[in-house]
């Protein structure tokens, strides 16, 4: 029994998945955070030319 609980914890084929799944969620957060400022930013922008156009 204590042989196959072990290898269960030394079986690395796992590791793999959780390491891609980190970087998919970090890669996620990156993306998120960069359309959030770009959009704040093309919002500021098309706002001042709106403004400007109607006045």
């Amino acid at each position: 029994m204590f042989n196959a609980l072990l290898a269960v914890f030394n079986d690395e084929d796992g590791a793999s998945l959780v390491e891609y799944a980190l970087i998919v969620a970090l890669v996620a957060v990156v993306a998120i955070a960069g359309l959030k400022v770009l959009g704040t930013n093309a919002n500021n922008t098309l706002s001042n030319a709106a403004s400007s156009i109607s006045s």
